[in-house]
């Protein structure tokens, strides 16, 4: 079996969470969704769980913390600087907040960082390899 990473994230509404992601590229998969997750793929190895706040406090009693908290930042690649523009804009179009810190712009990578809804901090990157330095 291939390693995947999945992250659950918890929901405030389920509904609008599922709309973003979805904007955003994500593919919900139903064999894994009810009316209480949603299991949305980004890629063969990368998923979310969305999870209702109920749902999330059936695995565990730690609080939920507010969306003006940032306990972490999930970074997803993009094929290329339009892509990263394009996610960013999507966010901002479906409930997310755009641009929640300053853009990196430099000549081997660009990114732009987002909220979703919940507060949950995401990042869209493009790096171009051919212009890293070796470091050897």
């Amino acid at each position: 079996m291939s390693r995947t990473i999945t992250v659950s994230l918890p929901v405030a509404d389920l509904k609008a969470s599922k709309a973003f992601y979805t904007a955003l590229g994500f593919i919900k998969n139903p064999q894994f969704s009810d009316d209480t997750a949603a299991f949305m793929v980004w890629s063969e190895s990368i998923s979310i769980m969305l999870l209702t706040h109920e749902k999330w406090r059936t695995f565990t009693t730690r609080p939920i913390p507010p969306k003006t908290s940032s306990g972490f930042g999930l970074t997803v690649s993009c094929d290329s600087r339009e892509d990263v523009d394009a996610m960013n804009k999507s966010a901002a179009e479906n409930g997310g907040t755009a641009d929640i810190n300053p853009v990196e712009d430099y000549a081997f990578m660009y990114g732009r960082d987002f909220a979703d809804p919940d507060g949950h901090v995401w990042g869209a990157k493009w790096i171009d390899m051919s212009a890293m330095q070796s470091s050897q």
